[in-house]
């Protein structure tokens, strides 16, 4: 489904190619306090949270009402995984299908590089991307 609020909310200037940057850096995830602390804390619940909201906006092209469950499946998996140190691997393809969402520029190498290395961060970055596009209807 193509519905949606606006996919470049903050207006981010877009490449010939149609593509461009995130709306907020990867280094940038201390601007939203809260979201971040959650991200170290209880990364299962900000991955399953993302992700179930991604899957609404893509589904229904609204909101997920009540900003979805704090433990779904999706929680559950990325927690097991996380436990043996492998939650990072989830992020890959959550994070390429957010790229996708919102034309943005990477591959799968870098979102690989993003996720292992700054765990945290790329939560957090998904997480606002996602928002930023919610806050727009």
């Amino acid at each position: 489904m193509t519905v949606g609020g606006n996919r470049n909310a903050l207006n981010r200037e877009v490449a010939a190619d149609g593509t461009r940057d995130w709306s907020f850096g990867l280094c940038s995830c201390f601007d939203a306090c809260g979201i971040c602390c959650w991200s170290f804390w209880c990364p299962c619940v900000v991955y399953g949270k993302t992700k179930q909201r991604l899957h609404n906006l893509q589904a229904q092209g609204t909101p997920l009402p009540g900003g979805g469950d704090a433990c779904n499946s999706d929680c559950f998996v990325y927690g097991c995984l996380a436990a043996c140190g492998y939650g990072w691997i989830l992020q890959i393809g959550n994070r390429g299908s957010i790229r996708g969402r919102y034309n943005i520029r990477g591959n799968g190498c870098t979102d690989c590089l993003v996720a292992w290395c700054c765990q945290w961060c790329s939560l957090t970055q998904d997480r606002r991307e996602i928002l930023a596009e919610e806050n727009s209807f």
